[in-house]
């Protein structure tokens, strides 16, 4: 196994206090997204959110990624406040410490995989060094892309991209990398080998992971799920089984 090397000492890698979304302006035009959620994510694992399209599983991803405003309450993201930060010290903030890896790829088309990999880096103003050349070496190795760095992604699977859009997010060591339904462009095989890698990157590397998804089998990849509807958490499982998933859901619904 790799030796770990992303940072994991904090005990919680992101925190919402009194988490309130709404959108719209009047009493019958406003959409409540989110109601008040309270959560911890743990750091150094993989945590899985629930709930059918419209229940504020994106809109809780995106407030605690730094990349929507919460109408009300509090996220902190690696010890730091993201509503004490103005927009400037907020996009630097999650380009230094969040990773995101989306539903589409987001490659650059004329940059091989290697070149794309090490963007966050290069956006970053950082030289690859002797440390970053490691870590790049370390991370498409685990995701075994170490004889496709060289590759257009029109060269590549949807697979093949997606784990290389994972690498990307990884390779910067953030305190937390945000998968907003990493799979739904992909077939099962390339699906089932996209969570794996995704679980790998969690216990080979130490990272913390946070995946916004509606397939069951993608959360069963997880530590810990959490269902939300009606813009509220309602469950919090750990380590679930499928059928402990479905009761979780049939409950949510009933």
């Amino acid at each position: 196994m790799i030796e770990t090397t992303a940072p994991t000492a904090l005990r919680t890698a992101a925190t919402a206090r009194g988490l309130t979304k709404t959108y719209g302006v009047g009493t019958h035009a406003e959409v409540h997204a989110l109601r008040g959620v309270d959560l911890d994510l743990p750091a150094g694992r993989f945590t899985a959110i629930m709930g059918p399209s419209g229940s504020g599983k994106s809109t809780l991803m995106h407030c605690l990624a730094g990349l929507d405003q919460p109408t009300a309450g509090t996220v902190e993201v690696a010890g730091v406040a993201l509503e004490s930060l103005d927009d400037t010290a907020l996009t630097k903030f999650r380009r230094d410490h969040v990773g995101f890896v989306f539903q589409s790829f987001n490659l650059l088309p004329m940059l091989t995989a290697g070149q794309n990999i090490l963007l966050p880096l290069e956006l970053a103003g950082r030289k690859v060094r002797r440390e970053e050349r490691a870590r790049f070496e370390m991370v498409v190795d685990v995701l075994g892309l170490a004889d496709r760095t060289g590759h257009l992604p029109s060269q590549l699977s949807g697979g093949q991209q997606q784990r290389v859009a994972i690498a990307r997010a990884l390779v910067a060591q953030p305190a937390i990398v945000f998968a907003d339904e990493p799979t739904g462009n992909l077939d099962s095989t390339a699906s089932a080998e996209v969570l794996d890698f995704l679980r790998h990157s969690v216990r080979e590397l130490g990272q913390t992971v946070v995946m916004v998804t509606h397939e069951l089998d993608a959360a069963a990849y997880a530590d810990d799920v959490l269902v939300i509807a009606d813009g509220a958490i309602r469950n919090h499982l750990t380590t679930p089984t499928r059928d402990e998933l479905v009761a979780a859901l049939r409950h949510r619904a009933a």
